[in-house]
């Protein structure tokens, strides 16, 4: 690791989420303070020692780290080379409210490899930017997540607290939304308040009836639509958003994913 602090923080477009940091520190030290909104923690390289509400905590990289609202905590690097960290920030209502703060003060570490991997892919949609059913997908299955945590309800990975996880007509409706909506997509709020769901068996429902998850079915016909465009003699950057896409990149990219090419070499001469 470096011998310099390295900071990014950004507010995605993320409904639910106010703030995402990624950061490396060699040397620094939080002193005790609060934030408004749940802290979801997950540590890449080094560890964490931190005290929550007077009690001492620690933080390895197997772990993620659940850090209430209006709590006081500090945090301290282990080792001498510092630490890199993750933070996911939650709105303060998307968890249930104040009354799982206790729990989470009086367990704010979870050893779940489950939930730590669907943080680390939902940092690196958050990254990119571009994949907003996706990045909407993977949140709601973290909260769940997270919420049968603090109820001390954690079931298998699969499993819900929200109806069956077979469910072909939820599943169903769903396909037809998304296929009504290729070019301009809709929300996994909108489309569970139209479906009449909780989004994660939504999203869970989708998965389990057609083997892919709803942001990756949408994807491959926004795919399907691009070659149209593109073989009515389009040119690609304005097939991109045609077909959905936010830029010719992200057309180009899961253009050759899918089928192992360019858009511009698929309908060249």
């Amino acid at each position: 690791m470096s011998g310099r602090a390295e900071v990014r923080a950004w507010r995605p477009g993320l409904p639910g989420v106010v703030e995402v940091l990624h950061a490396y520190f060699p040397s620094h030290a939080y002193p005790s303070h609060t934030h408004d909104a749940w802290t979801v923690l997950i540590v890449d390289e080094g560890a964490v020692r931190y005290d929550l509400d007077r009690h001492e905590h620690g933080l390895a990289q197997a772990q993620v780290s659940l850090l209430p609202p209006h709590v006081p905590h500090d945090g301290r690097s282990v080792f001498p080379g510092g630490f890199r960290k993750r933070v996911l920030y939650l709105a303060p209502d998307r968890l249930g409210g104040t009354d799982l703060i206790g729990a989470a003060v009086d367990q704010p570490e979870y050893v779940d490899a489950l939930l730590r991997h669907r943080i680390h892919q939902l940092h690196r949609v958050l990254s990119d930017g571009r994949e907003d059913l996706e990045a909407q997908s993977r949140l709601t299955l973290i909260e769940e997540r997270i919420q049968q945590h603090l109820t001390r309800q954690v079931g298998e990975p699969g499993s819900g607290r929200v109806g069956p996880l077979r469910d072909a007509g939820v599943a169903g409706r769903l396909r037809d939304l998304l296929d009504a909506h290729v070019a301009d997509g809709l929300t996994l709020e909108d489309a569970a308040r139209i479906v009449h769901a909780h989004p994660a068996h939504l999203v869970r429902a989708f998965s389990r009836e057609f083997g892919m998850p709803p942001h990756r079915y949408l994807t491959g016909r926004r795919v399907d639509l691009a070659r149209r465009y593109l073989l009515d003699g389009h040119p690609a950057a304005e097939v991109a958003t045609l077909a959905g896409f936010y830029d010719q990149s992200h057309l180009n990219r899961h253009f050759k994913k899918v089928l192992g090419v360019t858009p511009t070499s698929f309908a060249g001469p």
